[in-house]
């Protein structure tokens, strides 16, 4: 192909990505119907975004899925009365050209295979959300929610929860929202209400109310009710603790973005949502590790069964430690955190067993905190009880990572170029390094990075969903 020849087929790409766009927006702001291809989410996605999903493709079909043959399939879905679900066109495309040879007949088996979701019934209310801490994890959360904006969002954020309320403080929080030295800026404009004490992030009115202790607000005098409380602090982990989040009027359940202590649930979505009831009003999402090691732990578990096996936790440094040398109850974690790879406890390995009980009692774990800001790696080290290699375990989970019910949580990578930067803002739990995978006969070694602030923020995400009965039709199934 001649130089002129590959310039005109990407500005053929690109225009073609950029006449999508209008159409996603409009159908997720008004019917409530999120497009994805082969996973990957388009909403909110540049033209360039569209044109890497589109590539990504051949990973799982073997060949590329071009942007012409797929765009009148995003054309056909936007004359349909669909409403509230997901619809992967790369899938119902890829299936399409299988089959016929024109565009004739798009409209019909667009019809046929959507058919469910046709006049679907939008039943389900819109339910209010509170952030109750504005840190990383709550900030993050913050952003996915309100990429979701929309006529058609069933998962509102009305309000966020601060201590203090010093001068200058309601500026402060929408600066932080704004900026990101990680994830980087905002996509969208963020105002300040001073006299309602108010951000607006993309049409988006967030109510900012300080309180000391979580049962010191009367959400309903905010207009809030029955909303899912969403604990970014940490500070309370057992039922009594959380549990005063449910005296406030206005609060029906809440959610802890860390590992909880005693009888709660540990969810890891993707894995055990399922154990969440309506009568569960107490729900922790887990950690960010426990996240990224649960679903590639019962992938393997599922196939080779895992006898023991012990998980090395790569992370980033985080809040808790010191930026420079200074006291710290906790060992170790007192030594400056940029300058320092410093050895600590986790919970991670035995807190798999909450989700995946299967484990209970066969895995150990340990971290090393390293100075980098942000993405994580797990080193999980394993005694299967079956044979296998290195090409066999990476071909499996490669296929887990694209066809299985857990593709939604586990990304795979056969780069061999790739670093911890080159994942943040993965939205998966985690994502298997296939080139440093060691296999042989019973014994396994994987390595898994993990986007310990995004990825997690995601997966926290599901589990508001689901508490939430916000669950969505996925099509085709």
């Amino acid at each position: 192909m001649s130089a002129d020849k590959h310039l005109q087929s990407w500005q053929e790409r690109f225009e073609m990505a950029e006449a999508m766009q209008p159409l996603l927006g409009k159908l997720y702001r008004n019917q409530g119907v999120e497009v994805l291809v082969y996973g990957k989410p388009l909403l909110n996605a540049s033209t360039i975004e569209i044109i890497k999903a589109h590539r990504l493709v051949r990973r799982h079909v073997g060949e590329k899925l071009r942007l012409r043959e797929s765009f009148p399939f995003v054309q056909a879905l936007s004359k349909l009365a669909v409403k509230q679900c997901k619809v992967d066109i790369g899938k119902l495309a890829v299936k399409y050209w299988a089959e016929h040879t024109d565009v004739s007949e798009i409209e019909n088996y667009m019809t046929r295979e959507l058919a469910e979701a046709i006049d679907h019934a939008d039943d389900v209310a819109p339910r209010d959300v509170v952030l109750y801490g504005f840190g990383r994890i709550g900030r993050l959360l913050a952003r996915l929610l309100i990429e979701r904006t929309g006529r058609s969002n069933k998962l509102r954020l009305r309000a966020i929860v601060l201590r203090g309320g010093k001068k200058g403080d309601l500026e402060k929080r929408a600066s932080l929202l704004r900026r990101d030295s990680v994830h980087g800026p905002f996509n969208g404009s963020v105002e300040v209400d001073e006299e309602n004490n108010a951000i607006i992030a993309n049409g988006t009115y967030i109510q900012v109310i300080y309180a000391n202790s979580p049962d010191e607000v009367d959400y309903t005098k905010y207009g809030i009710n029955d909303a899912l409380v969403v604990d970014n602090t940490g500070i309370w982990k057992d039922e009594a603790g959380l549990g005063l989040h449910l005296k406030c009027p206005g609060a029906s359940k809440v959610l802890l973005t860390a590992p909880a202590k005693g009888a709660i649930k540990n969810i890891v979505y993707g894995v055990n949502e399922g154990d969440i009831t309506a009568e569960d009003i107490i729900v922790s999402a887990a950690s960010c590790t426990t996240n990224a090691i649960t679903p590639v732990l019962k992938a393997v578990n599922d196939k080779y069964g895992i006898e023991n096996g012990h998980v090395e936790t790569i992370h980033s440094y985080t809040n808790d430690q010191n930026l420079i040398d200074n006291y710290h109850s906790a060992d170790r974690r007192g030594r400056s955190a940029p300058l320092n790879m410093v050895i600590t406890e986790t919970g991670a390995a035995k807190a798999v067993a909450k989700a995946l009980p299967v484990l209970a009692g066969k895995l150990t774990g340990n971290a090393i905190r390293v100075p980098t800001p942000n993405v994580s790696m797990a080193i999980i080290s394993m005694n299967l009880n079956a044979e296998t290699n290195k090409d066999e375990l990476n071909e499996y989970l490669k296929d887990t990572a694209l066809q299985s019910p857990l593709q939604n949580q586990i990304d795979y990578t056969d780069s061999t170029e790739i670093v911890s930067s080159d994942l943040v803002g993965s939205r998966y739990a985690g994502v298997v390094d296939s080139q440093a995978t060691i296999a042989e006969g019973k014994r396994a070694i994987l390595y898994v990075w993990y986007d310990n602030e995004f990825g997690y923020s995601c997966q926290v995400v599901g589990v508001m969903q689901t508490m939430l009965g916000l669950t969505t039709l996925s099509l085709p199934a």
